[in-house]
């Protein structure tokens, strides 16, 4: 018995052949895709880091691309140091290598091995705050945090190198640390309660 109109055995077997032929394509594609990656991208290198952070030694492996920031905030829980533009404009991933700034975000892992490594987090002295820390609270020296961490590191490297001989001079050498919120003032106040003791 043969139907009429769009319900045909005719019809029937071409929806079926399209249907079955686009069951094909994802798999194809896939593939596809899996090959093209497999040589665009290359693999990933895995290399085993002995790390000093925060007077702690930690051995990881970790892919040769990977960045202190990634590092320390993905495989270690170090989520002090943020994540800001990733691009090493704002600061907020600034940390210390052996007493220097450094931005985290454009510091490759593999090249801090066998430096001293401090962040936000091994900045204080147990439960005791760094006088810096004590120094943007009691000045109100942030407003909504995310950058703090960033400013404080900074802040400690800029007391720490002696720039801190005026205002001009204290912004200038602070100028790689952006907030958003602009407790600026604060923050020099910090600066100068601390390079004064």
């Amino acid at each position: 018995m043969e139907l009429k109109g769009q319900y045909s055995r005719r019809n029937f077997l071409k929806v079926s052949g399209l249907l079955a032929g686009f069951m094909a394509i994802p798999s194809s594609v896939k593939a596809f895709y899996q090959d093209v990656k497999q040589y665009l991208v290359p693999k990933k290198n895995v290399s085993r880091l002995t790390l000093s952070i925060n007077k702690k030694s930690h051995t990881l492996y970790v892919d040769t691309r990977t960045t202190l920031l990634d590092l320390l905030r993905e495989q270690l829980n170090l989520t002090g140091s943020k994540k800001g533009c990733d691009h090493g404009q704002c600061g907020a991933c600034t940390i210390h290598i052996d007493g220097e700034r450094a931005l985290g975000c454009l510091t490759l892992a593999a090249m801090a091995q066998g430096k001293e490594i401090t962040t936000i987090e091994g900045l204080a002295n147990g439960d005791e705050l760094h006088p810096m820390q004590k120094a943007f609270v009691e000045c109100d020296g942030f407003q909504c945090g995310y950058c703090t961490p960033g400013q404080i590191m900074s802040a400690v490297a800029c007391v720490n190198e002696g720039h801190t001989g005026s205002v001009e001079e204290i912004k200038e050498y602070m100028s790689g640390n952006l907030c958003r919120c602009g407790a600026y003032n604060g923050i020099v106040q910090s600066i100068q309660k601390v390079a004064a003791r």
